[in-house]
């Protein structure tokens, strides 16, 4: 089959390499355009772009799919099969209709629960015990099209949405070239989603990083690791704002003496882990931060050299 590749991030470079292996023709590779980043706002090709063109394949960077000329490009490439994961743009139906097979995407959740930008973060979010990728074709709607086929995993304890999209990118890579097989033989499954189980996942803003401690320490703990690597859940302790990029469960009954009650947020002991902090029902232990200017650090070796006052103290 002749096909056209549509991605940006890592998760779909990963895809991008499965289909490499293949004997399927990429004919063009659509990514993003390049993004302004850092200080000196030097444009950063995306994790697709750069392997494309290790490969030699040929990119393709439109801001939108709107300009006529932009979609008859496309078009002349005679694509049978469109591949869409994390492209980061909705395609418009006379995009979808250019390809005789249509078009399929990879998407990091068990559809049709998660629909949209950030599935994988609002898994570990939600505190979800498990979840998955979806093989699907694409309708104009926001990831609403017949579902191929869903693998699961569950997700670790102590897992961040960082280290899970490592490992469903993997998963969806071997989903993906095992369902362009199928489509290729013509024995693709197709079963409409229920949109009445449908849930959705909005994208990550700055807004969701303060921890508010008189939430439960199972969902501090879920919201430290959903916002791990981007944006960092963050909270103010002995005055000043911290980044915090790993905890751990604290025993229940060790947040404080019986018969008392201590205020959420107020630290409780430093030991050579890290430092425990009061939640709404108990306490968690966070084991590594980061200060203002300063880098991620174990927080059991920051507070030794700044010291914090205790609960106790």
């Amino acid at each position: 089959m002749k096909l056209v590749f549509m991605g940006t991030p890592a998760f779909a470079a990963t895809c991008l390499a499965a289909v490499l292996e293949t004997e399927h023709e990429i004919v063009g590779v659509y990514t993003k355009p390049d993004t302004p980043k850092n200080r000196g706002m030097k444009l950063i090709p995306s994790e697709v772009k750069l392997l494309a063109q290790a490969h030699g394949l040929p990119v393709f960077q439109p801001a939108s799919f709107r300009d006529d000329a932009v979609v008859e490009e496309l078009r002349s490439l005679t694509p049978d099969l469109i591949i869409a994961v994390a492209y980061g743009k909705l395609l418009p139906q006379r995009v979808l209709d250019i390809p005789p097979l249509g078009c399929i995407n990879i998407h990091g959740s068990v559809l049709p629960a998660l629909r949209g930008s950030a599935p994988v973060q609002w898994a570990v979010l939600n505190d979800l015990p498990e979840t998955g990728v979806t093989a699907m074709y694409l309708n104009a709607g926001m990831d609403e099209g017949d579902i191929i086929e869903i693998r699961k995993t569950p997700i670790g304890e102590n897992e961040t949405a960082g280290e899970l999209m490592d490992r469903l990118a993997l998963l969806g890579a071997a989903l993906l070239k095992d369902t362009l097989a199928a489509i290729a033989k013509g024995t693709a499954a197709r079963t409409p989603q229920d949109p009445a189980q449908a849930s959705y996942a909005p994208m990550l803003t700055k807004e969701l990083s303060p921890v508010n401690w008189n939430r439960p320490a199972r969902a501090i703990l879920a919201q430290i690791r959903g916002l791990t690597p981007w944006p960092g859940a963050t909270a103010v302790l002995g005055g000043t704002e911290f980044k915090l990029w790993e905890a751990r469960p604290w025993p229940a009954e060790s947040a404080a003496e019986p018969g008392t009650k201590t205020a959420p947020g107020t630290p409780l002991a430093l030991n050579k882990k890290g430092l425990v902090v009061a939640c709404g029902d108990g306490a968690i232990q966070i084991t590594r931060l980061q200060a203002p200017g300063g880098k991620a650090m174990p927080a059991a070796d920051y507070f030794r050299g700044h010291p914090i006052q205790m609960n106790n103290e």
